[in-house]
């Protein structure tokens, strides 16, 4: 599932892309084709992401929420502007021992920080026509608009960028007071709220939850953006085990836990990638960033000796979803 950076990475490809300029609006699966004609010819106005649903408001005071959920993602074509904080993203945001080196942007295989499509892993991406703004990050297109791919659920075109919509959880219209009362309902996002009442919000709500840390860390109304690889690796950073009820967790670990989301988050936006190791060497950083399996400490290393201690590292169902965790750090 794309968790929080994903998201708010979406947002950003938008506000540069879409935000301020009129769409043309489709949905070539046609699941989404009555929404898509309200949208068709209006222009878009501004863009939020929370925790892991974005909100893209269109003229009159018309939203559009997406919530890819476990399979969806945006892919993108066309004359891509790169944000420039991605842009610097070079191998070494968030590795203080790495600041001052010159080494070249990092992409991963399986695409996690793609600039063309950006949500659940898919197989193949959409080629990026060329720009000054895109140099190196894919061959031109010959056709334009690009010929759609699969099940695309909703296209948004401009003259230059086309963004397509596949697999999402909600893809609805809402009013203003819809997504107010949509975003009313998520626990408090790093990059949204103000940090320290994020803070607050998020201990008050753990300190008086019988229910274990494991399972809060992944409901959003508790925290936003918190998805199957942070809660793993949030959880194994601060030493704590998942099984612990909230109201357990001491008051300063679970504070230290929301400031250790906030830098991760940060992070993972600017670099495109969840990296949650600190303090590499230059080679072991450029392994990291290009493979997912070098950049976590228990997350997908089910059976593997802790990067730590040296005891397997165990994989079991919380609440149906995969949870990594060392039994002997984890105490």
């Amino acid at each position: 599932m794309p968790e929080g950076h994903s998201v708010h990475r979406i947002a950003r490809q938008f506000e540069r892309n879409i935000v301020g300029r009129r769409v043309s609006a489709s949905s070539p699966q046609g699941r989404f084709a009555e929404g898509a004609s309200i949208l068709d010819g209006r222009s878009a106005t501004q863009v939020r992401a929370v925790g892991k649903q974005m909100f893209l408001e269109f003229d009159d005071d018309l939203w559009l929420r997406v919530h890819l959920g476990m399979y969806g993602a945006w892919d993108f074509a066309g004359e891509i502007q790169v944000d420039p904080t991605i842009a610097s993203a070079n191998g070494r945001i968030g590795q203080t021992n790495q600041r001052g080196t010159d080494l070249p942007p990092i992409f991963d295989g399986a695409g996690e920080n793609s600039l063309s499509s950006i949500g659940a892993p898919r197989r193949a991406r959409v080629n990026v026509r060329m720009s000054e703004q895109t140099r190196g990050l894919g061959d031109a297109a010959d056709e334009w608009p690009p010929p759609v791919v699969g099940q695309v659920r909703l296209r948004l075109l401009t003259e230059m960028t086309c963004a397509d919509l596949r697999g999402p959880t909600a893809c609805q219209l809402q009013s203003p007071d819809e997504v107010a009362a949509t975003v009313a309902k998520l626990g408090p996002d790093p990059l949204v709220d103000d940090s320290a009442q994020g803070e607050e919000r998020f201990v008050s709500v753990v300190r008086r939850k019988p229910t274990p840390i494991g399972l809060l860390l992944m409901d959003q109304s508790v925290v936003s953006g918190i998805g199957n690889v942070y809660r793993a690796e949030l959880l194994f950073r601060a030493n704590l085990d998942p099984h612990t009820p909230g109201r357990d967790v001491p008051d300063d670990v679970v504070r230290a836990l929301w400031r250790d989301w906030v830098r991760l988050l940060a992070i993972g936006v600017e670099t495109g990638q969840m990296m949650t190791m600190d303090d590499l060497d230059p080679e072991a950083y450029r392994l990291a960033m290009a493979h997912r399996d070098d950049r976590h400490w228990v997350y997908h290393r089910a059976g593997l000796p802790c990067r730590v201690c040296g005891t397997s590292i165990v994989l079991e169902e919380m609440a149906a979803r995969k949870l990594y965790w060392c039994p002997t750090c984890q105490v």
